[in-house]
Formats: C-alpha cells, structure tokens, sequence
C-alpha cells in the first residue's frame, strides 16, 4: 500500500530558487479571461511547469487579488508575469522576437494537441481565451498555429483552467521527451 507523501518529502523549489532555476520554454497568454479563479489556476500550472511568464491581456485581472490567491496558493509570487492592454500587439512584438505563437482554440485547419509536433528549443506562447468568446478572432488570425483539444462529449468547450493544464502538460512532456 502507498503512503502519502507530506509536503515536506515533496522536494519543491522556494520562490528564490524558483527565480533562479532555468525556465520552460513556454509562454502562457490569457486573453481576456473574466475569472479570477481561473486566473490562479493558470497561475499554479504555470508554477508547476517552469513557465518563462504569463502575459495578463485586456480585462484580464491581475494580482494582488484575493480571489487570484486564493487558487493561485503562491504562485502569483513566483511566476513572472506582466499586463497587457492588447493582446494582439502583444503577439505581433513576441512574433518579432522568434517566438511561436499557438492560440488554443476550435477552429479551420486546427491541429489536434495529440498530432501536435514542436521543435523542443523553440520557445512556443500559449494562447488562451475568454470563458465565453475564446480567443479573439484578430488574435487566431495572427497565430502560427492554432491548437484544438480532441473533445468527444457533449459539451463544445473545456474550462480555460483545464484547458491550460492539459495543454502546457503535453507541451511540457514533448519538449522534454528527447532530454
């Protein structure tokens, strides 16, 4: 039988160290995502995972915010991060800079996550969109790539939440497979 692990035995990072260590080549974007909730969530995959930073764009909330923290548990401190009025002018300057941009979202020519192919150095930006509208239309647009979550239910859409720790997990696991 497993005995479950106190914290103590989990050998994390602190937030110094965390700043310190190497970063994921992964970028996460959230454009105009409406819940705090949701905003911390992103926060603590985001922690998980190494992830360079997290661009907050247009309503999107940012912290100091109670109810940020409180799904965020931290990580808002150790998680570099940054507000962007425009999320589009924001992926023009990261598209200047080398940087693959990847909205997550249903749409034409969409590659499944599952046949999504990355070259393990290059640094990607996750794209991830309102509750209700997704991501905005000018900003799939621009994209490189757009991603869709194979889904085989009844309902059209995962929790943006869901959808980001799904899709950094897989990112994450491509990019390290060769290591």
């Amino acid at each position: 039988m497993s005995r479950k692990l106190e914290n103590s035995e989990l050998d994390r990072l602190d937030v110094a160290s965390f700043k310190e260590v190497k970063k994921s080549p992964i970028i996460i974007i959230l454009d105009n995502v409406r819940s705090l909730n949701n905003i911390g969530s992103v926060f603590r995959t985001a922690d998980a995972f190494l992830i360079q930073k997290i661009y907050l764009c247009g309503i999107t909330a940012t912290p100091p915010h109670k109810d940020i923290r409180k799904t965020a548990l931290g990580a808002t401190e150790s998680v570099d991060w940054e507000y962007r009025e425009d999320t589009l002018e924001l992926v023009e300057e990261l598209k200047q800079k080398g940087i693959q941009i990847v909205s997550v979202e249903q749409a034409e020519k969409a590659v499944m996550l599952n046949d999504f192919q990355i070259n393990s150095d290059e640094t990607i930006a996750l794209v991830f969109g309102n509750e209700v509208k997704g991501v905005s239309q000018e900003v799939v647009t621009a994209s490189d790539t757009v991603l869709e979550i194979p889904q085989f239910g009844t309902k059209h859409s995962l929790n943006i939440s869901v959808s980001t720790g799904v899709v950094v997990w897989d990112v994450w696991s491509k990019q390290n497979a060769e290591k």
